[in-house]
This record gives C-alpha cells, sequence and structure tokens, in this order.
C-alpha cells in the first residue's frame, strides 16, 4: 500500500512541505489534471501560464481527490489532507518519482539535450545498446518505444512529457525489463523540473543554437536551463557515476565541459575539429543514404564507422552517442553495429524515393536557423545540379529567428519555395513576410517563390525538379499533422511528396 507520507519521504528542505491532516492516507493515482482525478488520487495544484490548478480544487474533491498538493493554501479546511510546499511545480517531480517508486534507479538512462539532434541521437544510442544486448526503451519527440516497439502515449508536450507521465513510463519500462532507457531531455522540461529525480547515468549534450527564444527570452537563460544537466543533475539526483558527453565544436559544450571537471564527472568530449577531444571523426564520406567516417579515441583504438543515414551533422549525432555509449563500457564492435543497423529514424534527412525521375528528395525536422543550415549544408555536400528548398517556420514561436532562417536558405539553396509550416494562430501571410525581411531583395528575385498552401509548395519544388536536382523539404519531419488556426489537420510532408512525385508524369 502507498501512502501520503510515502510519496513526500525524499522531498527536499528547500520545498518547507508540510502536511495537514492524516500522512498515512491510501494513495492509488497521482495527477496535476483534475479532470483526470478518481477515488484515491493525490491531485497537485499547479500553476500554468493560462490556468492555476488551485482553482479546481473543489473538482478534484467531488472526483474523489484522497489528498491536495497547494502552495497557497485555502481559506476553508478541506476535508482530506493537505501537503504544503512552496512550489508544486518543484514538488510534482519528487511527487511522482515516489509515487513511482523511483523506476529510473533500476535500470541505465541517457538524457540527450541540445537544440538539434536529440531524436536522431536517442535512436543511435538505443540501436548501439541493442546491438549490445540491452533490451531498450526511448522517449521523445517521435512518441516512445520499449524493446524496439511503438508504445501508445497521451500526454501534449511535444519532446518530454511531464513528471507523472515520465515516472510511469520508467516504471512500465522497469516492469518490462528494460536495460537502458534514453530520453530526449528539452529545455523547457528541465526548466519546468519535469525531469528533476531522474537517476540518469549520462547526460548528453549536442549544440546550443537559436531557438525557444519566445519562453526562454534569452540566450543566456536558454544555456542556463540546459546547463543544469550538466551540473546540479549530477549532484543531486545522480545516484550512480555520472557521465557527461560534450560537443567541443559547440562553444556552449566547451563551456559545459569545464564544468563537468570541476563537478568531478567523467566527461567524454567529441569534434570534428578539435584534436584533443576524446572522440574525433575524421576522413568523412557522405551520401543521400549514409555517412561513413573513421573514429579515433584519444588514447586508444581507432575505428572505422557506417552510419546508414545521411547528412554531415549526423556525423556529430553518431560521435555523440558512441560517447554515450562507448563511456558506459559499450565495446567498439556494437558500437558500429548498432549504427550501420541503425533503424530508420522518422523525418530525419528521410529519403522519398524519386529516382525514377532522376532527382531526389529529402524530409528533414529543421526548424531553427542551425538546423536549415545544417541541412542545406549537407544537402550541397551531396553535390546535387540544383538544390530546391520548401520550408516555413512555425507560428506562435520565436520571431526572431524567420528572417534568419529566410536568408540562410536562399545563400545556401538554388531555389527556395517559401509556405507555411504550423501557423498556429498566427497569419501564415505575417509568418512568410518575416520570412522574406532577411532575404536580400535581388537573391529574393532570383530565386524565390512564395507559396502558403503547403502541399502546393511541394508540388511546385517537385515538379520544377530535374535530373540531378536533390529538393529538401524542412521544418516538420516526422510530423503526421499541420496546426491551422486552431484546428489539427492531417499533414505529412514524406507522404505528400510521395503523391506528388506519382503525380509527375
Amino acid at each position: 500500500m502507498m501512502t501520503l507520507s510515502d510519496i513526500t519521504l525524499d522531498f527536499p528542505a528547500k520545498l518547507q512541505a508540510r502536511v495537514i491532516g492524516d500522512p498515512s492516507v491510501e494513495i492509488t493515482a497521482l495527477t496535476h489534471d483534475s479532470r483526470d482525478v478518481v477515488a484515491g488520487t493525490v491531485f497537485v495544484c499547479l500553476k500554468g501560464e493560462k490556468s492555476d490548478g488551485h482553482r479546481f480544487i473543489p473538482q478534484a474533491l467531488a472526483a474523489g481527490a484522497a489528498a491536495i498538493v497547494v502552495s497557497d493554501l485555502p481559506d476553508q479546511p478541506l476535508p482530506v489532507p493537505v501537503v504544503v510546499v512552496t512550489s508544486t511545480r518543484k514538488a510534482l517531480p519528487y511527487l511522482a518519482a515516489g509515487f513511482y517508486s523511483r523506476p529510473s534507479s533500476r535500470f541505465g538512462l541517457t538524457g540527450v539535450t541540445g537544440t538539434n539532434g536529440k531524436t536522431t541521437v536517442t535512436y543511435m544510442i538505443s540501436s548501439i545498446f541493442a546491438a549490445a544486448g540491452k533490451k531498450t526503451g526511448v522517449i521523445g519527440t517521435t512518441g516512445v518505444k520499449i524493446g524496439g516497439v511503438d508504445v501508445e502515449t497521451h500526454w501534449s508536450v511535444s519532446t518530454t512529457p511531464e513528471s507523472p507521465e515520465l515516472q510511469k513510463l520508467f516504471a512500465t519500462m522497469d516492469q518490462a525489463e528494460v536495460d537502458e532507457a534514453v530520453i530526449e531531455v528539452s529545455s523547457h522540461a528541465i526548466d519546468q523540473e519535469r525531469t528533476a529525480c531522474c537517476e540518469f547515468n549520462t547526460a548528453v549534450f549536442t549544440n546550443l543554437t537559436q531557438d525557444h527564444l519566445d519562453y526562454h527570452k534569452t540566450m543566456g537563460a536558454y544555456s542556463a536551463a540546459k546547463q543544469r544537466l550538466f551540473s546540479e543533475y549530477g549532484r543531486v539526483f545522480a545516484k550512480k557515476p555520472y557521465h557527461v558527453v560534450l560537443n567541443v565544436d559547440d562553444a556552449t559544450g566547451r563551456d559545459f565541459t569545464d564544468i563537468g571537471v570541476s563537478e568531478g564527472f567523467d566527461v567524454w568530449t567529441y569534434s570534428v575539429d578539435a584534436p584533443a577531444a576524446r572522440i574525433r571523426a575524421t576522413q568523412l564520406k557522405v551520401s543521400p543514404s549514409g555517412t561513413d567516417f573513421t573514429v579515433t579515441e584519444r588514447g586508444g583504438e581507432t575505428y572505422d564507422v557506417r552510419v546508414n543515414i545521411g547528412g554531415l551533422f549526423n556525423v556529430y549525432n553518431a560521435l555523440a552517442a558512441i560517447g554515450a555509449t562507448r563511456s558506459r563500457g559499450v565495446s567498439v564492435a556494437a558500437v558500429q553495429q548498432g549504427l550501420a543497423t541503425l533503424p530508420n529514424v522518422p523525418g530525419r534527412f528521410e529519403l522519398v524515393d524519386a529516382s525514377a525521375h532522376g532527382f531526389h528528395v529529402l524530409v528533414d525536422y529543421a526548424h531553427t536557423p542551425d538546423g536549415i543550415e545544417n541541412v542545406l549544408t549537407s544537402a550541397r555536400a551531396l553535390k546535387p545540379a540544383r538544390l530546391i528548398c520548401v520550408f516555413g517556420c512555425g507560428g506562435d514561436r520565436d520571431r526572431t529567428k524567420r528572417p534568419i532562417m529566410g536568408r540562410l536558405a536562399t545563400e545556401l539553396a538554388d531555389r527556395v519555395v517559401i509556405t507555411s509550416d504550423n501557423p498556429r494562430t498566427e497569419d501564415p501571410a505575417t509568418i512568410i513576410a518575416d520570412i522574406v525581411a532577411g532575404i536580400d531583395p535581388a537573391l529574393r528575385e532570383a530565386k524565390v517563390a512564395i507559396e502558403p498552401d503547403r502541399r502546393a509548395a511541394i508540388r511546385l519544388a517537385i515538379r520544377e525538379a530535374r535530373q540531378g536536382d536533390l529538393v529538401v523539404i524542412a521544418g516538420k519531419g516526422h510530423e503526421t499533422y499541420q496546426l491551422v488556426a486552431g484546428q489539427v489537420l492531417e499533414f505529412d510532408d514524406r507522404k505528400v511528396a510521395r503523391e506528388e512525385i506519382d503525380a509527375c508524369e
């Protein structure tokens, strides 16, 4: 039997927790959504940007809540035990870990953070661990897998779920006897405490470039959120030896390296350019379907690697995965096998076959300035006759990146079709105008077409493609929907591209 005192046992002093009422009350569920309350539930009153959970205490009590967790004590006494804390947001992960009996303590756990590359790196790490004979679990932008099998989920955030959902997934993985779990850790998740109380073995950093400034406001705040995974998390939450894996071709990665060293963690640096890195890639060879390179480990082995996913930027992703698994003692043979047999990573430099028409089509999730630069630079390295790019920018998100992406796309591609991404509640014409504002007028005249309808934009690019051309459709990647004026519309870039290719004469 789980009691209220059981799930509040590990509360830190900073929460200043006190229980009003009987702490031995039996607890059978935990939620921060009053609509999910059933008899025996602890209801946690979160304060969000648009609503305050304290307002829903009457609904939670009516549904049978066994206890309430608050930061603002109600004026009137409640008929059930009340836990008062300084922050319900910070208390929630402790409650969740306690309720599910701290499942991440019972298997290996790797967290991957960074602006770009998180999904691909988690897939690569999972594939390498699987090649080493480990049963794996993966949580991230494209969903959840346990032992390579998709698991149905219901959370609303796009990358890292709230702590109760996350700890519940960990408990499911524990029951399934997973050996190694790998999760994407977004800056929002760290800032909102969703991943607090996760007992990581390894923290991986890919890169830090402009994104999410609608939320963090400054790059300094964005970096500070991610930094916690490479300092606080190893000190406060890790009960195991802590490994940090860092890209030192990125300035923030170098800063985090210094922090990791000062904390006394096991630091693994990786690079293409820095000879002193612990892991380095050389002799890169790229194609649309894969990449070959040589890995040199400082003071260790040198070995060849084949990754069956194209893109120069995926060399960095592979190095991150190699560091994460080698730091945990995985063999070189398993690294080579895991990367060579990597399952398809949805919407990441994903080929849509157009070979019958003599050109190539790639779909990628690139939705940041760095992302669009990386994917187009990698596409250019394939030496196409012409490089055609279709992209847009999301609505209700960081507006400052839009003109930057417009400038980069027109500088790097021969032809650019600007369209809608997920406009959400914004007018697509306004978003497109922000993109166009960053484009040199001469390049706009020579290279740019504007087509707000995304299907029509993809059709235009594909029908313009000729022998030897490469079409890159960027921004949505694996997504199977488009968010327009409050509606969720069915839309998959890969499916639409396939249909438009098949319609070519």
